[in-house]
């Protein structure tokens, strides 16, 4: 199969640095490779991958200081992909919503994977304009505001099993928060868990220039208390090391988290996650297995005891079992396989036979509404 998958540009795939989207779809495309098939990549020119890269920008925006605007760099990547949309079987974006009035036009042969929140106002009526334009969800959670849009899959994430190894007599002694500083991770409710039960936390993560106020006015007063470190973002290979040695991660959420990729990662290594319970929380922690759900505050204290006599080998098995990559791309090799499959079939039908298709399964391609419920 002849795949394009269409990025963000402001990180690098895979990123230097912090950076979600752009590490799931590194992990797809070579994984995709992988398995045979022909994978173009449309990303920032100092990506790195084995497939075909199509770069749409110098390097990464975010660490471009010279990149002010990232509309003019996105368009351009879509006329890329325009030109080029012939000589794939599959267009699979996951840059939110600037290709949308390029959809009608590539029918059957094109899905979006949304991989942020959706309970923003603007959500419910562009996914009820664009109501033809297939979607992946990234957690059923994720699905919730916009109920009504055409979903076809829920593909969680997956990582190289080999990335990350775990390790199960760690020695650091602390517990951990990694990822991004901003109100919606609530950096402050993991100072104030920690200090609770007296216990050193490290916090690495980046911040972005919209969360400054926030860091400076909110948890920089907080750093300076005994047993809080804050080590700032991360790359890949630190990543591994800060959370193996850790005793769990903390992951104080307070909003609809559409997946939570730390979550996996701190799995991957072994190492327990105690976690609030919004968004994908639970569709990706087994309670008392690879980790704990709470609600508040004094849960969480009462918790964590025995949350790091969990079995952190147990933590890496149900990490092995749920969310590899090859998981993941074979989830999505489906996807494209049914709506392909869809499009052939409207193809050799009548208009009238076709219609009738459509409203009898809710326009939804068979193969995939089931797999949607599964």
């Amino acid at each position: 199969m002849k795949i394009a998958q269409i990025s963000p540009l402001m990180e690098s795939v895979p990123p230097r640095l912090y950076g979600g989207t752009e590490r799931v779809v590194a992990y797809l495309t070579e994984e995709l490779i992988s398995q045979g098939h022909e994978v173009t990549l449309f990303a920032s020119g100092d990506s790195v991958t084995s497939a075909d890269l199509v770069p749409c920008c110098k390097s990464a925006l975010r660490l471009d200081s010279a990149a002010q605007d990232p509309i003019p760099h996105y368009i351009t990547m879509l006329d890329e992909v325009m030109q080029a949309a012939d000589r794939f079987d599959i267009l699979h974006f996951h840059i939110d919503y600037l290709q949308f009035p390029l959809l009608r036009g590539l029918k059957g042969r094109a899905v979006t994977t949304l991989h942020g929140r959706q309970d923003l106002p603007e959500t419910p009526s562009f996914y009820t304009h664009f109501r033809f334009a297939p979607l992946v969800s990234i957690s059923n959670a994720q699905r919730k505001p916009i109920a009504g849009a055409k979903f076809v899959a829920t593909v969680h994430h997956g990582l190289p099993l080999d990335l990350h190894r775990a390790e199960y007599h760690p020695g650091g002694g602390y517990l951990a928060f990694l990822g991004r500083i901003s109100p919606e991770k609530d950096p402050v409710q993991a100072i104030r868990i920690a200090r609770a039960l007296n216990l050193e936390l490290k916090i690495a993560a980046k911040v972005d220039k919209a969360d400054e106020s926030y860091f400076r006015e909110q948890v920089r007063p907080l750093l300076d208390q005994p047993g809080i470190d804050f080590v700032g973002e991360l790359g890949e290979r630190d990543k591994g090391h800060f959370l193996r040695q850790a005793s769990s991660l903390l992951f104080p959420i307070c909003w609809p988290e559409p997946f939570g990729l730390v979550m996996i990662e701190a799995m991957a290594c072994g190492t327990p996650v105690l976690a609030f319970d919004c968004g994908s929380v639970r569709e990706v922690i087994d309670d008392g297995v690879s980790g704990r759900v709470v609600t508040t505050f004094e849960e969480a204290v009462a918790a964590l005891p025995q949350l790091v006599t969990l079995d952190r080998r147990k933590v890496r098995r149900r990490f092995e079992q749920r969310f590899s990559a090859t998981r993941m791309a074979k989830d999505y090799v489906r996807v494209y396989q049914s709506l392909i499959g869809q499009a052939r079939t409207e193809q050799l039908l009548r208009p009238a036979d076709r219609d009738a298709i459509r409203v009898d399964r809710g326009g939804l391609p068979a193969d995939a509404a089931v797999y949607a419920a599964e």
